[in-house]
């Protein structure tokens, strides 16, 4: 007799706000957000916002596009031949800044082009790169200022899920987000991959999302 099949979870599309409103504050990346609101007096044009995955280094830097009317490109899609129009605006954001995974010619050439200009430049990167082939691109990116964003802390973790189920149109009680707070690393990472898991796994179950499946769902997921 063969087995019945499994119910497949729908990929419902679901948005995520990158307002300025929308950004939860707390100590690892208080000093972050009040660089971006300091703007426009920085008192260096190019600055460097680093941290882990999914830690609000790309929020942030929409926030500060919106603010400054700057364009946002992938480190890895900067080309020589398009720095000029880059930098257009008089403002850029170039994110994922990763040793390696760029041009470093276009990145030294945006870099000069930007002091040139008197333009603004936002870097994102989970680290600051170590290792160049352009020295003068390594002694050129060691003199920009970085800000660092770290793990959040237990109640900046809690606010993160309970927004992560609210941009899935979920509301949870405080049992649950106590709950898996506890059980997953504490990184906004594991915050996503824990939120989008248990909304997968409730609609394919169709069942509701309490602290108990959270407790079923979670268990089955450690080593």
């Amino acid at each position: 007799m063969s087995a019945a099949p499994r119910q497949l979870a729908l990929a419902l599309a679901h948005a995520e706000s990158f307002a300025r409103e929308d950004f939860l504050s707390g100590p690892s990346n208080a000093v972050a957000l009040a660089l971006i609101d300091a703007w426009p007096g920085w008192p260096h044009r190019t600055v460097m916002l680093t941290g882990p995955e999914g830690s609000g280094k790309s929020h942030l830097a929409a926030i500060w596009a919106q603010a400054a009317g700057a364009r946002l490109i992938a480190a890895r899609a900067l080309e020589e031949a398009n720095v000029p129009s880059a930098l257009a605006t008089g403002a850029l954001v170039v994110e994922d800044v990763a040793t390696g995974a760029f041009d470093e010619r276009a990145l030294f050439h945006l870099l000069n082009l930007a002091r040139e200009d008197e333009a603004f430049v936002l870097l994102t990167a989970r680290a600051a790169p170590a290792t160049f082939a352009i020295r003068d691109l390594g002694s050129r990116l060691n003199a920009i200022p970085v800000v660092a964003m770290a793990a959040p802390d237990d109640a900046l973790l809690r606010a993160v899920l309970v927004k992560l189920f609210a941009d899935r149109q979920l509301a949870v009680d405080e049992g649950l987000i106590g709950y898996v707070a506890t059980r997953i690393e504490r990184s906004f990472a594991a915050a996503r991959a824990a939120v989008a898991r248990l909304d997968e796994e409730a609609m394919r179950r169709k069942r509701p999302l309490t602290r108990t499946f959270a407790a079923e769902i979670l268990r089955a997921t450690e080593p």
